[in-house]
């Protein structure tokens, strides 16, 4: 029997757990223990922290692994790539891994290599702001969060003296981003890579809450975007993708796209994307097994693509307030049949300030677009 180091227990994981154990893989679970479901799913747990690699690689040595992975975690991906790099293992390089889990390093990388992004400036302490004159809008973010953490626009220096603090804090190296903000829809692009070769499986298109935190509200595959501009997008993406050195793996790319179709790469994690797009949305409206693909790769083994299987429309909903718990009771009297499962959590006075903090999900799929988009709020572009 194979068997598979998975780093993290979260909600994350869980799908990743489930589905190697589904193929008769032997999974090994490393995380803070906490009482995640998936310390109780997997087969073998393992209190440790998945920022102590080294005590991982120990670990993972002594049990004699045949593969490591994680999905939908920037973080997991650096006990990934540690552990695979001293074990001979299947994965991206640590400095594939340390680039594109750092936003700075990222917009480097980028700019090196000629990509489309916007311009960026490091900033570890407030006072350095003094140092600069900035075009407004700008945004402001952690050089290593994901899930929307401590992202914010600002229109003014003294809003953004305000709440570099706070994007500080929440980075893990206490630094931050001031970058220019792009115009534009917002979409992201999945991809699966093997030994350098990249597998476009779909572009997904975001809504948010827009301005200033930009929670994630929902997203639907596949993107209502022209053949052209999905050409267009593959061909930037790509590009990024084999610049950053992405050799194994998913990839879940960010991009912007304007009204003159220009193209800006927000960012990009060499990990499978969270909020189910991932673990749930490509399946649903591809066909392509893509947990599947990515411990198939992670075991050295070539995933297997089979194309247009079918050409379906899928979208997640996330609960905010009451009012989307409405929409959803709504959903389930008029189209029940497009339901694929939902968790549905009791609303709280808390703000909802991340990705982390909503209030549950709602899963859809259906032969048709329609039935789809009409459970989605307007797109907003700031």
């Amino acid at each position: 029997m194979k068997k598979l180091a998975i780093i993290g227990a979260s909600t994350f994981q869980l799908p990743l757990i489930k589905k190697a154990k589904e193929y008769n893989i032997e999974t090994h679970v490393f995380a803070w223990e906490c009482g995640d479901e998936g310390e109780k799913v997997a087969d073998f747990f393992y209190p440790i922290s998945i920022t102590e690699c080294e005590a991982i690689f120990r670990k993972c040595k002594e049990i004699g692994i045949d593969g490591i992975c994680t999905i939908g975690t920037d973080l997991g991906t650096i006990a990934v790539s540690y552990v695979a790099s001293r074990l001979g293992l299947i994965a991206n390089s640590e400095e594939t891994t340390k680039v594109a889990t750092n936003k700075h390093l990222m917009r480097r990388c980028f700019e090196k290599n000629g990509d489309p992004s916007p311009k960026s400036i490091l900033i570890s302490d407030i006072k350095e702001l003094d140092e600069y004159n900035f075009e407004f809008p700008v945004i402001c973010k952690p050089t290593d969060r994901s899930g929307s953490r401590g992202i914010y626009k600002v229109n003014d220096i003294e809003t953004l003296k305000g709440v570099i603090g706070k994007s500080i804090d929440y980075s893990f190296e206490k630094k931050a981003l001031v970058e220019e903000f792009a115009l534009g829809k917002e979409y992201s692009v999945e991809y699966i890579t093997y030994e350098g070769k990249h597998s476009f499986l779909a572009m997904t298109q975001k809504y948010t809450t827009g301005a200033p935190n930009f929670i994630e509200t929902g997203h639907i595959e596949p993107a209502d975007v022209s053949d052209d501009t999905l050409e267009k997008v593959k061909k930037v993406v790509e590009h990024a993708l084999s610049s950053l050195n992405v050799t194994y793996g998913a990839s879940h790319s960010e991009i912007k796209i304007d009204d003159t179709g220009k193209i800006k790469i927000i960012e990009i994690g060499a990990r499978m994307g969270g909020d189910y797009i991932g673990s749930h949305l490509v399946c649903l409206s591809t066909g392509f097994d893509f947990v599947k693909g990515v411990i198939d790769i992670a075991l050295g083994q070539k995933p297997v693509l089979t194309k247009d299987l079918k050409k379906k429309m899928a979208g997640v909903r996330f609960i905010f307030n009451e009012r989307d718990i409405q929409q959803f009771e709504t959903l389930k009297r008029e189209n029940p049949e497009i339901i694929v499962e939902s968790e549905i959590k009791k609303i709280t006075d808390e703000s909802v300030v991340d990705s982390g903090s909503r209030f549950g999900y709602f899963l859809m799929c259906s032969d048709k677009k329609e039935e789809i988009k009409k459970w989605f709020p307007l797109e907003r572009e700031e």
